[in-house]
Order: structure tokens, then sequence, then C-alpha cells
């Protein structure tokens, strides 16, 4: 085994060995724990044998740590990184990337044959591997491990998760031989604290010894209307009770990017950091501008001096870098940040806090679960430097003490499989699999080996309807079945029925002083005759016929919601398989499909990675992209990539041709919707000109300050986020097959355009 500079624990040694011997590992264990060890191990074996490690991380701005990292480590010369838009030594034996790069090369696509982007590869680390969590890209990381050739070894790094156990049993079907490692140790325990605003000049142990909840602290009152709105911020007594105890560096989260700037200037006048501190943080920020010039004159500046700053999806990717630098140096104290930062960036913190417990969603204040929560408050405690983290919560009106404390003591959530078919993986698997191995690849899917504990909470209702039945298993005293109860009912309603139109008819008649007629007086024999006919049945003189009664009632309403349920687990069993279909059926009936395999269209959507490949390969191919120019080409591919954000802001006006080939643009995603809805798909197709204007502009030639005056609400990050995702889908036009030789020209053209300061900094 490696030798460290120092003891490993317990779980890393057991890893490392079982690494040793040849066997994949999930290691599942608190954040700031020690996983990247692990990871290591797995490098030093690699490199020390002459084979090949590919480390993957969900963000691309954790790859280019991790490559800076290893490249300090290792040397620059055997480490690589690959995201979307870097490529730096790609056959190193030490190649960082982002997992859906990864998952990229697996299909082999404009990537090359998988062959060739996997030879000498003996180790693959998926770090953060319980992103599989993720709504939007979880699916990356089973498609990874299902399609991953079983004689690479896989190292899979997971903060904890209740269903560990499981993920590992999932490996071992679909890889290779796994062994978990679980382990719930931290190196730098926790101490909670609660901050009561009833009590604004200390922090309150959030648990007594035997684990109960603190009964000195209070709940806070419930505000309404314009007290809510004028509610007293406690944030810098928050910050000083942190000060004074000795309990800086903090990471305070909070869930609203706003909130984290507001409060970062509360905090500035604080007086956190000493004069020669500041003066170290003036020098690092002059030299740090020197190498980033576009962030001359930053507002922010005199906040960081102060040992105050925010981080959030805002702010240039440049500046979070700054702050990121020097908070690992000490000289930043609070960093008011998104929950965002909680996702494996490396900024190790004394004590963290967390402003709420509940978040604002579209539905309302909801809690955070107990996941989200171990992720934040697992930053605090540094190795190594802390003998103990520290956590603080903030008392706030949508959450009691109790439900804080509840959370706190909660275990960690389970894995939930995001595994879902999109139209580039039904093409990928069809291009290389016939139909049936197709479907047995899809049946791999941890969603699918996980189905019984998905469906347990449907498998459990149906228990309960058949309890329910069991119960309702009615001896009749009269040995009577239900079908004869059911004459009885039926002859009954009709007695009623008849007994009711005789008397209307008899009092009819009498108002008009005309005698019955003789088939009036034959009906109303005939309905005393039923009347004699019931009292003779059983059912007429039971006790037991209203129970009878009501008990067939509701086994009708249980069977028919037994119907229904068994329906739904069926469909829910297939689920994936099903998606397959509908996504299959689109490309038959679209011509992208011949015989189950892709033609030249479909092979040219299986390399498109978007949220909605189909759409953009319908645009393509509608031949409405060509003849724009650079600029136009950039501000149309803005619109089609960027999501619904909901902005309360206008559009800002663009040229005449963008706007004309958007209008065409909606004529086909009309279409597209269309069919989707026809078979049941649900994949987005955006039109949001929100960011069209300035990336025209951009590309125009326009400076950064000019671009950022015309939407001064939004931030800059937002606005580099948006050009670097017209720049991934550009690149792919320009190495996609079938695409118009033309406009792969514009498209280069245009990303070199794009690609300037702040734009191509990351």
């Amino acid at each position: 085994m490696q030798e460290f500079p120092f003891e490993l624990d317990e779980f890393q040694k057991q890893a490392c060995e079982y690494i040793t011997e040849g066997k994949s590992v999930v290691v599942c264990a608190p954040t700031g724990a020690g996983k990247t060890v692990i990871a290591e191990h797995a490098i030093h074996l690699a490199l020390e044998n002459g084979a090949r490690v590919f480390y993957t991380t969900p963000l691309k701005a954790l790859s280019n740590q991790k490559y800076y990292d290893f490249s300090e480590k290792y040397g620059s010369d055997k480490v690589g990184l690959l995201t979307g838009d870097t490529s730096i030594n790609r056959s190193a034996q030490v190649v960082v990337m982002t997992t859906e790069v990864f998952r990229n090369m697996l299909y082999g696509t404009n990537l090359g044959a998988v062959a060739d982007n996997l030879q000498g590869v003996k180790y693959v680390v998926l770090d953060e591997v319980h992103y599989m969590n993720d709504e939007q890209r979880g699916t990356v990381w089973e498609e990874s491990i299902i399609y991953c050739p079983t004689n690479i070894q896989l190292i899979a790094l997971s903060a904890t998760v209740a269903n560990a156990d499981e993920l590992t049993d999932w490996i071992n079907t679909v890889h290779s031989e796994t062994k978990l490692v679980d382990t719930d140790f931290r190196p730098v325990p926790l101490r909670f604290y609660y901050f009561d605003s009833s009590q604004p000049d200390k922090l309150l142990p959030l648990l007594t010894p035997n684990g109960k909840l603190n009964g000195k602290i209070r709940p806070e009152k419930r505000l309404w209307g314009r007290n809510a709105k004028n509610k007293k911020s406690y944030v810098r007594n928050v910050v000083r009770n942190l000060a004074e105890n000795d309990m800086l560096p903090a990471i305070y989260f909070t869930f609203s990017r706003k909130k984290c700037d507001e409060q970062m200037e509360k905090c500035a006048s604080l007086e956190l950091v000493t004069k020669a501190e500041q003066r170290e943080i003036r020098e690092f920020i002059d030299n740090f501008i020197a190498e980033n010039p576009h962030l001359y004159g930053n507002k922010h500046i005199e906040y960081l001096i102060q040992g105050v700053a925010s981080h959030h999806a805002g702010l240039l990717p440049a500046w979070k870098n700054l702050v990121e630098k020097l908070f690992q140096k000490g000289l930043i104290k609070v960093v008011f940040a998104t929950e965002t930062l909680a996702a494996g960036i490396n900024m190790p913190a004394r004590s963290t806090v967390i402003s709420s417990t509940s978040k604002r969603t579209d539905t309302g204040h909801r809690m955070l679960t107990a996941s989200e929560f171990l992720q934040m408050s697992g930053r605090a405690g540094r190795r190594g430097m802390d003998k103990v983290g520290y956590v603080t919560v903030v008392g706030t009106q949508f959450q009691s003490p109790e439900e804080v404390a509840d959370l706190v003591l909660s275990p960690a959530n389970p894995l939930e499989s995001r595994f879902s078919p999109s139209y580039s993986m039904v093409l990928n698997l069809l291009q290389r699999f016939s139909i049936d191995e197709a479907k047995e690849l899809i049946m791999k899917s941890f969603g699918y080996f996980s189905s019984g504990t998905r469906l347990h909470p449907l498998i459990k209702q149906q228990e309960m309807f058949k309890n329910e039945l069991a119960e309702r298993d009615f001896v009749c005293p009269y040995k009577l079945s239900d079908g004869e109860l059911f004459e009885y009912d039926k002859l009954r309603h009709l007695y009623v029925q008849n007994r009711q139109t005789y008397k209307k008819i008899c009092k009819q008649e009498r108002s008009k002083n005309r005698p019955l007629t003789p088939e009036i007086f034959k009906f109303g024999n005939d309905t005393k005759e039923m009347l004699h006919k019931l009292q003779k049945m059983h059912c007429d003189v039971c006790k037991l016929y209203k129970k009878h009664t009501k008990n067939i009632e509701v086994i009708e309403r249980i069977n028919s919601k037994m119907g229904k349920l068994d329906k739904e687990i069926e469909r829910q069993r297939d689920i994936f398989w099903n998606k397959f279909l509908s996504h299959r059926a689109i490309l038959a009936e679209s011509g992208y499909l011949l015989n189950d395999y892709p033609d030249d269209r479909g092979k040219t959507t299986s390399q498109i990675r978007s949220e909605n490949e189909f759409f953009l390969a319908e645009i393509i191919f509608s031949g409405v992209l060509e003849n724009l120019t650079p600029s136009q080409l950039a501000g149309v591919v803005c619109a089609i990539t960027t999501e619904d954000l909901r902005l309360e802001i206008p559009y800002l006006p663009f040229s005449e041709q963008i706007r004309k080939t958007l209008n065409l643009i909606r004529n086909i995603k009309r279409r597209v919707e269309k069919i989707q809805e026809k078979y049941q798909v649900d994949a987005p197709c955006y039109i949001n000109p929100y960011f069209s204007s300035l990336i025209e502009l951009w590309v125009e030639g326009d400076d950064w300050d000019k671009i950022i005056e015309q939407i001064p609400d939004i931030g800059e990050g937002d606005i580099v986020r948006s050009f670097k995702r017209v720049v991934d889908v550009l690149r792919q036009f320009t190495t996609i097959d079938n695409v118009p030789e033309a406009l792969v020209y514009t498209a280069r053209e245009a990303i070199d355009k794009i690609q300037r300061e702040p734009v191509n900094i990351d």
C-alpha cells in the first residue's frame, strides 16, 4: 500500500486494500472524512504500474481544482484535463474530467472509438457519486456505471446516504465485484448551536448532553404583512458571536443571492481582520487582478479587504476563484454563500452557519432534506486544524426549534434513481445494440434495480387494500349470495318507484274527478304484489341488511382503487423501458430510424448533448441556421439554450434576422411539442431570448462593461454561463456529422469571438 505522511483511518485502509486486490469500491463517508486519499491510492497504483486513471467530478470548477491539485502533486506531464470546452494532455496517465465527458466517451460518437478512449485505463474514480440524486443530471452517473467496461475498477466516492448497500449491490450486479466501505466517522466532530433572536448576545447549544432539544431555546415570533418585510436582520449578531467565541472562519449559507450580498455588506464593518491581514489581502488582490484585468474596479473589492465575501452563481467565475483562494489562505473570515458551495469545492471552514432549515420553492417553503443539511453542515471542521467543527442554525419563523433538532438527528436520505432515457441515449444504444440488448441495458439501471424500494409505498398501499378486503369477508346469516341481495335491491328500488308513480296518478285523477281506469288498477295491484314478494324475502327482515349492502359498496370502491393501483405499479415497474419506447417511436415517426437503426439524421442526433437533442436536430436539419452571421447565430442559439428564467424584464431588442429565425423555430417547437405530447415525452423546447441581444453585441465586439449595463439586475455570472452554453452548442456544430460546412465555419467564427475575457475564464 502507498505510504502516506499520516496514519490512515480504518475505513481508508480498508478501501485501499480492496483496490489493491483488484476490486471496485463504494466509499460512503461524511463530508471532510478524507475520501480523496482513497482516490490518490488508485492514482499511485496506476502511476506505479504504467496504467491510467480517470478522475471524474460533477462540476467543471471541481475538475479544474482537482487538475491543479494533481498537477502540483504528480507533475503536469502526468495529468490531463477534459471538460466541455477544455482539453489538456488527454492521453496522460491521470485525466481529470467531468462525469458527462466520461459518459460521452463510453458512447464513442464524436469522441472516437470507445476502445481508444479507454486505452490503458485501469481505474475510474466517480467523485461525489451521490449526484445520482440530481434531478437533471443524475442519469449520467447511472449510464457511466452501466456502460463502463467490467475490466475497469470503479472507485465510487459518496457523501453519507441511507442506501449505500443497495448502490453497492447494484454495481456488483451490472459491473464487477464491488465492496462497500461505509462509515459515519468524522475526523473532526461537530457541535450544533442555535441562534435565538430573543437572546442575541450568545449562541445556545442546540442539544443537551443526552441528545434532547435545549429547553432554553425559544421559537421565533410569527410576523405578518409589513412586519415580516421589515423584519430585523441578526446577521451581524451571529457573526459577532462567532468571532467572540473563536469560531471563524465560517461559511454562512443562505438561499438567496441578494441576501448573500446584503449580509456581506452588513458585516463589513465588524473588523474581522487585522491591519496586517488587510495588507496581505490587498497585495493578493492586486496580483490576482494583474492576471485577470477584467476584475479591475469590482465593487466587492472593498468587502474582501474587510474579510467578508459573497459566493454565488451570479458572480464571475474568476471572482469566485479569488474568493476561494483568499478563504483557503485564512484571509476571508466569513463567506456568505448559496448552497451550491456545499458541492465539493475545497473551502474548509471552522464553522458553518445555516440561515434557515427551510427554503422557498415554487410551491411555498419546505424543510431541507437530511442530506442537504448534512452536505452544508459537513463543511465545518478542518482536518488537522480544528479539534471540533461548529454548526449554527439561525432561528426563523418558518421552522420550530423542534424541527431543527429532528433534522440534525435525522439519518441521510437514500439515493434515488434519476435515470431517464433521452433521444441521444436511444440512438446510441440502437447504433450499437439490438432492441432486445438495449432493453437488457435499460433494465440494468439503478432505477429498475431499486424499483422494489421505489414501489414500496404503492405495494404497501396494495397490501392495505388486500387486508381491508379480507376483513370485509361478510357472512350472510341466511347464506344469501351478493347476487341474491342485488335481486332484492333491484326489486325494492322498482317497488319504491312504482309506488310513487301510482300515488301521483291517483292524486292527479282525483283532482280531475276522473275514475281510475282498469290499467291503473292493474298497475296498483302489480305494485302491491311486488311488496308481498319483497316481504317474503329474507333481506326484508334481516337486521344485517344495511351492513351487507354497505360492505358491498366499500368492496366495490376498494376493488376500483386496487385496479388503478395495479396499473400504476405496472407502469412504474416498466417506466424506464416505456420511456425508451416513447422516444424511439418519435424518432421512428420522424425519420431518424430505419429498422431500429439510426440513419444519417439519427447518427447526427446521437452525437448531440442538450436537454432536447431531437429539437436541436430538427432546427439544424431545417436549414434555418444557415446564412446567419456569427453574431446572429450566437443570438439564436442563446435563445434555444436558455431555460425558462421567469425574469420580470422585457426582451432587449435584437436584429431583425434573429427575430425572423426565432419565428421559424417556433413553428418547429410547436411540431416537436405536438409529437412529444402524442407519445407522452416530456423534454423541454426553449425559446427564451433574454440574453440574445447581449451575445449579439458581444460577438460584434462590444466591451463587457457595456454588456452588463444592458441588464443591471442580472448577475454577471448568469450572463457568462448563458454565453458558455452557447459556446458548448456551437462547438458541437463543429464536431458532429452532417452539419452544413458553411454553418460549421460560422459556428467556429462565433466561438472565437465569444471566447474572450471574462467569458473564457474558468
